[in-house]
């Protein structure tokens, strides 16, 4: 396993995944009212920001939310070593 790679929870383990849910699909079709409103109307252009703004608040408020209610054990964050091969500097001390 590279230093990079989380560990995997050994077998037996929950693995956490998220819900189901259309905030995707509702994010993407803000942005295409907004990116058609550009060219066609004002009315679809401000229909599709008020739509993206609103998904991308609910979708983080959910996310936020969805963390902050999962196992500790699934918070603890090991450090990652980003340059395994380098030595720490001797101080010489």
């Amino acid at each position: 396993m590279s230093p990079l790679e989380r560990p995997v929870p050994p077998a037996g383990e929950e693995i956490h995944l998220p819900p189901g849910s259309a905030q995707p699909l509702l994010l993407t079709i803000g942005v295409t009212l907004s990116l058609l409103g550009i060219t066609i109307s004002p009315i679809i252009l401000v229909t599709g920001i008020v739509l993206t703004v609103w998904v991308l608040f609910v979708w983080i408020r959910d996310a936020v939310h969805e963390y902050r209610h999962l196992p500790l054990e699934h918070h603890a964050h090991e450090p990652v070593d980003l340059v395994p091969w380098e030595e720490p500097e001797d101080t010489g001390h």
